[in-house]
């Protein structure tokens, strides 16, 4: 690991870029991730543009925080390869919400996993959260595996909380609490 608290081995956790428009045009346009962002319509390009230029770095004012993930290494590096939220930011009770994407092509080689420990360490370490957590459908097998590698453990059960065009499904809450800080 290396000395910068947002940089590991394979990945890099950064602030949005105006450049980054264009790829969370594409990302946030795919109709088949919108049940999981709750997305009802597309963005335009102008939309997206604009939430970048306009996008806070102060997690107290607008109480939600994204960084792309991107790739470091020789040939790779700045590539991005996904997008890391905190959101529903709580300081009273120093916990958030926390949703990963990973695009496609990189998915199942671990970038996910060690974005997610970055930003935990992050969100623990210097945001000093006493817990995470996050809601995930039952059938997103990805996703209940790596939060539940990272020690996010289920603590609820939305009974019939998403409806996805065709019927109800329950929705899982998972929490990881800091018992360090």
């Amino acid at each position: 690991m290396q000395d910068n608290l947002l940089t590991g081995i394979h990945v890099r956790l950064r602030a949005l870029e105006p450049g980054d428009a264009e790829v969370l045009y594409a990302w946030e346009n795919d109709t088949s991730i919108w049940n999981v962002s709750n997305t009802l319509a597309p963005f335009s390009r102008f939309q997206l543009e604009e939430y970048v230029l306009n996008a806070q770095n102060d997690i107290f004012a607008s109480k939600q925080l994204r960084m792309m993930i991107d790739l470091v290494g020789p040939g790779a590096e700045g590539q991005p390869v996904g997008t890391i939220d905190l959101f529903d930011f709580d300081p009273l009770h120093h916990r958030a919400g926390a949703g990963i994407l990973i695009r496609e092509p990189y998915r199942s080689q671990g970038y996910g996993f060690e974005a997610m420990e970055l930003f935990i360490r992050y969100a623990f370490g210097t945001l000093r959260l006493h817990q995470l957590y996050c809601n995930i459908l039952p059938d997103n097998v990805a996703s209940l595996q790596l939060f539940e590698k990272l020690g996010f453990v289920r603590c609820g059960i939305k009974k019939e909380w998403v409806h996805d065009g065709l019927q109800w499904q329950d929705e899982w809450m998972f929490q990881l609490l800091n018992h360090d800080g």
